[in-house]
């Protein structure tokens, strides 16, 4: 939820910097695109330090790190500060997510494990709300300064996990043998495990494309259709309210029918309504449209989270899961940065949008040809 909520606000925060220190799209993209690229160091880095260290310590290592560095961003008065906050708050951002997904995966029985992990991940979409309810009441009265000191609450959060928060049972440093990093890096490529790899490396990176690329531009792509401020933040407000049910359906498909089922048709789901709203020309169009966005993307980030640990065994599962994730990043960073060069250029939205369709459609290939079923199977069987 936090998590979502310092993303969520970046997406509106980013709309109202434009108008406060008159940026070009370029600049605009680059916020987004700094924040990606310290998203995907964090996932590599702090993947490999939770199979070292620990799931739990890495946990609150990077939760302390993403609320502080997003806090006093709200100090900056120069792009270049808060470019480089943004890193420090992406790299927390970024090795958080899959560790925590990794850490309740180990605890949740088989039988309910991937509906557990959507669950866990359908409070981003809570955080997205937060952020657009902070967005729409506190930055056009007290400003995008405010709205950022209020991300650096969850910092005081890590000293209650800290002393409640129980670590992953399957990993232990007494039961984990000794393995240096490069072993671990080598085995995530060996040849029992290259396949599951390679579909992930896809799923990461055209998921994490399509969705940055898309979804920290929304308010902006707004805008550019003609609408305010103010009514661009109101109905980025009610296209985030259905990704709640987009997580929730997916739970429920995921452990009656399957990961890959959620997968495939809940990314084709999110194609298809990229397309149409990329193309949107009426108001009533483009909500409906952004609704489905929301509702099948959202739905297929949480199977997404839930299929990733279940690649790996417990001695490289926190370092497969964060590669996968840093290298999803990395579309992360190309995403944003695509769409501010293509506006600046006079290419349409529905045109930029079409090009998220299309690298959405290779991670449904992807998935649906190569990608192995894992519902129901044991952790400790992988």
């Amino acid at each position: 939820m936090f998590d979502a909520m310092d993303v969520g606000m970046l997406s509106f925060i980013i709309a109202a910097l434009k108008a406060d220190w008159n940026l070009t799209p370029e600049e605009m993209g680059w916020i987004g695109s700094i924040n990606s690229i310290g998203m995907a160091v964090g996932a590599f880095l702090f993947g490999l330090w939770a199979d070292r260290i620990g799931r739990k310590n890495v946990f609150i290592i990077t939760l302390v790190l993403f609320s502080l560095a997003s806090g006093v961003s709200a100090l900056t008065t120069t792009l270049t500060v808060f470019l480089i906050l943004r890193f420090l708050v992406g790299m927390g951002l970024g090795g958080e997510l899959p560790v925590a997904s990794t850490l309740v995966s180990e605890i949740a029985p088989s039988s309910d494990r991937g509906r557990i992990v959507v669950l866990l991940e359908s409070f981003w979409a809570v955080g997205w709300l937060l952020a657009a309810i902070i967005s729409y009441f506190i930055i056009p009265s007290f400003g995008w300064r405010i709205a950022l000191l209020l991300s650096a609450l969850p910092a005081l959060y890590a000293i209650y996990l800290r002393l409640k928060l129980p670590d992953s049972p399957a990993f232990s440093p007494k039961k984990i043998e000794k393995r240096s990093v490069l072993q671990n890096i080598r085995n995530v490529w060996s040849k029992k495990y290259a396949r599951s790899t390679f579909v992930l490396w896809t799923l990461w990176f055209t998921v994490v494309f399509s969705y940055y690329g898309m979804f920290l531009w929304l308010p902006s792509v707004m805008v550019m259709k003609g609408f305010s401020m103010i009514q661009s933040f109101e109905y980025v407000l009610i296209m985030t309210l259905a990704q709640l049910p987009g997580y929730f359906s997916a739970a429920w498909f995921i452990e009656r029918i399957g990961r890959k089922f959620v997968l495939v048709t809940y990314l084709l789901g999110t194609a298809a309504s990229a397309f149409v709203f990329g193309a949107a020309e009426s108001t009533g169009l483009l909500i409906a449209s952004g609704i489905l966005l929301s509702f099948f993307n959202l739905g297929a980030w949480g199977a997404l989270y839930a299929y990733s640990p279940e690649q790996y065994p417990t001695v490289i599962r926190g370092t497969g899961t964060g590669m996968a994730a840093s290298v999803g990043r990395l579309g992360g960073i190309l995403g944003p940065l695509l769409v501010g060069s293509l506006v600046a250029s006079g290419y349409s939205i529905g045109f930029i949008f079409s090009i998220f369709c299309g690298s959405i459609i290779l991670g449904v290939l992807a998935v649906a040809f190569l990608g192995q079923e894992t519902r129901k199977i044991e952790l400790a069987d992988i």
